[in-house]
């Protein structure tokens, strides 16, 4: 075959590999792009496209004819659009500080009453709930025998004091010796002594009422076999309540004796039950670092009962401090730090902050009266950013976020 057939033949087969992978690059780019080949759809360039790395239109020299390095954004030199915050200014308020303390009622004197000795139930001589008086007969006791042991003691000391005193006129004529009346006398005394132990056994089978209060339920019944340490009733004294409750060792210096604090009961949500404080505990919980406070409340009424959880409030005074929202704290590895706006620039800066109220919170140190300080948006905030100032969030934006 002559060489120029085999140039055309070669040239031919050539050609349309060409066209095929043409064809192939072109139905991959209608692919990726179909808007783009779209409007070209012989799959070359775009009219007005840039091959890759070729500068801006319009642009000479690249990016250094802009005067700013490449990546620059808004002047201001951080490189970022201002971010949109909400901020509130630092006011002064008179701020009170009060202190709500949880505690537990008791009785001003409270009693378990119970039997010294083993020995049956004779009669019951209160009822359920009674107002008795110190020294009132609650119960007595089976008391025969020990009424028999009192009766023989008595006798024998009546027999001794009457021997006593004949050996005493006899001592005087000399008729016994000293040695004889002492034995006679320490026999006399020792009767004495006996018929007191009894007539103590006698009073232990009666059960009286140590102090004025009202008896609880009734636990015995007559001829019930009872033991020491059983117990027959209850008996409170709450013409004043005890209240018990713990405050922090700040208040320390506010909790005095004779301070009038004001108690609330759910119990009783529309009544206030007044009273002062007694004592305070002489030692502070190393652990809670918290002291026990006492206080008596009056209860003419009989309202209050033993163990009811009652609500306590103190007031420290009020004073002249700087309050900022909660939402403008942002805490930092143990320090507490707010975003300060000033010139549309944030600051970072630390404070130290006070007492807390719903919603605000005191600040001690660090910020001044009038200062703006950031309250939504501090996320997207870092120290020197540029900011933008904003009434409130859209609702569309919030909805967004």
């Amino acid at each position: 075959m002559p060489d120029s057939l085999k140039k055309v033949l070669l040239g031919a087969v050539a050609g349309a590999l060409l066209v095929v992978f043409y064809a192939h690059v072109s139905e991959e780019r209608a692919k990726r792009n179909p808007a783009a080949m779209a409007g070209n759809p012989q799959g070359g360039p775009a009219a007005g496209a840039r091959p890759p790395g070729s500068p801006p239109a319009g642009a000479v020299g690249g990016p250094a004819a802009s005067g700013r390095p490449p990546g620059a954004g808004a002047p201001g030199g951080s490189g970022m659009p201002p971010v949109a915050v909400v901020t509130a200014p630092v006011r002064s308020e008179r701020l009170s500080f009060e202190l709500e303390a949880l505690g537990t009622a008791g009785a001003n004197e409270s009693v378990n009453i119970t039997a010294k000795v083993a020995n049956q139930v004779a009669a019951v001589r209160f009822s359920e709930g009674q107002q008795v008086r110190r020294g009132d007969v609650l119960v007595e006791l089976d008391g025969a025998q020990e009424r028999a042991d009192l009766a023989v003691a008595e006798a024998a000391l009546a027999e001794s004091r009457s021997q006593y005193k004949r050996s005493r006129e006899l001592y005087t004529t000399r008729v016994l010796s000293d040695q004889q009346l002492e034995q006679i006398e320490a026999t006399f005394k020792a009767n004495e002594a006996r018929v007191v132990a009894a007539r103590a056994r006698v009073g232990d089978t009666v059960i009286r009422a140590p102090f004025d209060g009202r008896v609880g339920l009734r636990r015995v019944s007559v001829g019930s076999l009872i033991s020491p340490g059983t117990v027959i009733t209850t008996l409170d004294d709450t013409s004043t309540i005890k209240l018990d409750f713990t405050i922090p060792e700040t208040f320390l210096s506010v909790v005095q004796p004779g301070l009038e604090i004001a108690a609330r009961s759910v119990a009783y949500p529309d009544s206030s039950f007044g009273g002062r404080i007694s004592s305070v505990d002489s030692r502070v919980d190393p652990a809670t670092r918290s002291v026990t406070v006492r206080a008596l409340l009056p209860n003419p009424k009989g309202l209050l009962k033993p163990g009811m959880f009652l609500t306590v409030r103190l007031s420290r005074g009020a004073v002249d401090a700087l309050m900022v929202p909660e939402q403008a704290l942002v805490p930092e590895q143990g320090d507490v730090f707010v975003f300060v706006v000033a010139d549309g620039v944030a600051e970072k800066r630390r404070v130290r902050i006070g007492e807390r109220r719903v919603g605000d919170v005191q600040i001690v140190e660090g910020l001044s009266e009038g200062e703006l300080v950031v309250t939504e948006g501090t996320q997207k905030l870092r120290d020197g950013a540029a900011v933008r100032l904003q009434g409130a969030p859209p609702a569309a934006a919030g909805a967004a976020a």
